[in-house]
């Protein structure tokens, strides 16, 4: 089970562009292309579903062939539950150990990603995602036969609903497939990617800690601050949202196996679903349980939308990051200027030299994603009428592609940007020299309407407040020099 199996193209589910088979469900027969490892089940949601052309098995939903994709983050949690279920069937004496071997050497298989061009269905389906928990029953049934020795199509000695299937329904299966890729993406992705974020704002913090520079408010000229104070307030901002997303994995890690149908546990082994969740957590090393209220777990999906929440929350850290680099970086004349990100490539297909702040900008875009896919999530946690949720497969997607996202831009905007901007320490001391709102400091010694009088004359006529204060208060050059020192005003 270690080999992949032969190519095979998502063009292939239109049967009429390649060889066939017949296969039967309980409506009837079905043509389902000759090489692929599915089923009638899995072709009768390809037909009924031609929506967005978006399959957890696709390409694009792959993120360019790597593991992190939201498809293939889905599809290696659904393939380690059925290698589980089966382990805790063969260990419960439901399954014939030939049989069970050979699912639990397909699932791990699938899992892998060996058979991942064998899911073509489309996101957009039955709400429970039972299209989707069939085409995995199918494709590790046909793969357990062919181990075994049986052709693709046959039901023995592996039959996709008895044996695969066993102690199962979709309706527990996929909520517990979605809770297992989100705390394997957040784990492996998602956190590290955040900490790498704020460990390389706080180092390039900590670099420039002694530069004062104009702090804004209403994007208007402020008091002083420190680029020190700013970007490191920049890493407590990436760090406060991993805290909320990590607080909320232990949540993730109940799991709504063993409920079937509707929570009530019919056609489960007394002890079914800690069993499975045991088993998860040796094979993936993290801490899965039952879920201790199976109605809750398969009824509702709060819990995503709360994972889903926090990281709509480190989106907008991630957006104001990206806007504040984005004014600092602006002109190189006309603008700010107060940083120059690095040249990446050029701005412009008219404008010979333009450089844009294309990696602010790119991650600006994955917070805009991720909040619209937190709406979505929300929308589809709702959709949960009685015993069941019937928007599993989108709220699958979307969680898993904002976990992918955020990683991904966290990583790019810390080792392209942060890492790699020069500080303009000229530019950001003029700005600090001719800031008409040092006069602030003063407000205690000559009041703040005598201080206004100072501060507009300053600006009028484009001359320090510490020339004007010299002529328009009896102030010393001493007292002046200490009272408008800009480091000094930055605490």
């Amino acid at each position: 089970m270690n080999d992949r199996p032969p190519a095979f193209d998502l063009a292939a589910a239109d049967t009429s562009a390649s060889p066939t088979r017949a296969e039967r469900d309980s409506l009837g027969e079905v043509r389902v292309p000759a090489d692929a490892y599915y089923g009638a089940q899995t072709q009768r949601a390809v037909d009924n579903f031609p929506i967005s052309g978006l399959c957890f098995g696709s390409r694009y939903a792959h993120a360019a062939g790597s593991d992190t994709g939201f498809g293939r983050r889905f599809l290696r949690a659904l393939g380690l539950v059925k290698l589980a279920a089966a382990g805790v069937n063969r260990d419960l004496d439901q399954l014939d150990d030939a049989v069970g071997a050979a699912i639990e050497d397909a699932a791990r298989a699938v899992a892998d990603g060996s058979y991942d061009a064998h899911f073509p269905i489309d996101v957009f389906q039955t709400g429970s995602g039972t299209s989707s928990n069939m085409n995995a029953n199918e494709v590790i049934a046909n793969a357990a036969n062919e181990a075994l020795g049986a052709p693709l199509g046959s039901k023995a000695p592996v039959h996709p609903n008895d044996h695969v299937n066993m102690g199962q329904s979709s309706n527990d299966v996929i909520p517990t497939a979605i809770h297992v890729a989100a705390t394997l993406a957040l784990t492996e992705d998602l956190l590290p990617a955040l900490d790498h974020l704020a460990d390389t704002i706080a180092q390039r913090a900590q670099e420039h800690a002694d530069v004062v520079k104009t702090g804004r408010t209403h994007l208007m000229d402020a008091m002083p601050v420190t680029l020190g104070q700013e970007m490191g307030a920049w890493a407590n901002q990436v760090r406060r949202g991993r805290a909320r997303i990590e607080d909320l994995v232990p949540e993730l890690a109940a799991l709504a196996i063993g409920g079937t149908a509707v929570g009530t546990g019919i056609n489960t082994p007394q002890g079914f679903g800690k069993a499975v969740a045991a088993r998860l957590a040796a094979l993936t090393g993290y801490p899965f349980t039952e879920a201790p209220d199976h109605f809750v777990a398969q009824a509702s999906n709060d819990t995503v939308v709360a994972v889903s929440g926090a990281l709509n929350a480190a989106a907008t850290s991630l957006m104001k990051i990206s806007n504040d680099l984005r004014w600092m970086n602006s002109g190189p004349n006309a603008g700010l200027a107060e940083i120059t990100l690095p040249a990446l490539q050029p701005g412009s297909s008219i404008m010979p030299g333009k450089i844009n702040p294309v990696i602010p900008e790119a991650t600006a875009m994955v917070a805009a994603q991720v909040m619209g896919n937190h709406t979505t999530i929300t929308v589809a946690g709702q959709a949960a009428n009685f015993q069941l949720s019937v928007m599993l497969p989108v709220i699958a997607r979307n969680l898993l592609e904002s976990i992918g996202l955020l990683a991904g831009a966290a990583r790019v905007l810390a080792d392209m940007a942060v890492r790699e901007m020069t500080v303009n320490h000229e530019r950001i001391a003029e700005l600090v020299e001719r800031n008409p709102i040092l006069v602030t400091a003063l407000n205690p010694v000559i009041g703040y309407d005598k201080a206004a009088v100072i501060a507009k004359r300053a600006y009028a006529e484009g001359r320090r407040v510490k020339d004007v204060a010299r002529e328009l208060t009896d102030l010393s050059e001493e007292e002046l020099d200490r009272l408008l020192d800009p480091r000094r005003m930055t605490g």
